[in-house]
């Protein structure tokens, strides 16, 4: 039963190895969706910033970007917190 089991598993998992290699797009080949286009298009009247990259990080994803900031911040004062050095009272 075991040994059924796991050829089950191994053949479930290479056939969905196989289709997810069969359905990879060229190397090299965005996907293009309809979000793209948008931004594109709309990213230096909304948000006032000729670079595309920039007016998405810090305005439509801004509180995401706020978030990961965060994080970080957190990060590094944990890590500062942890490493500092105590003085030794005599």
């Amino acid at each position: 039963m075991r040994k059924a089991l796991g050829l089950f598993a191994f053949i479930g998992f290479t056939l969905f190895l196989l289709v997810a290699v069969v359905s990879l797009r060229p190397f090299g080949e965005p996907v293009h969706t309809e979000m793209d286009s948008y931004f594109i298009g709309h990213a230096q009247e909304e948000a006032s910033s000729n670079n595309v990259v920039t007016s998405i990080v810090f305005d439509y994803r801004g509180f995401d970007t706020l978030g990961e900031a965060t994080v970080l911040f957190t990060a590094v004062a944990g890590v500062l917190m942890a490493l500092r050095r105590r003085e030794v009272k005599a």
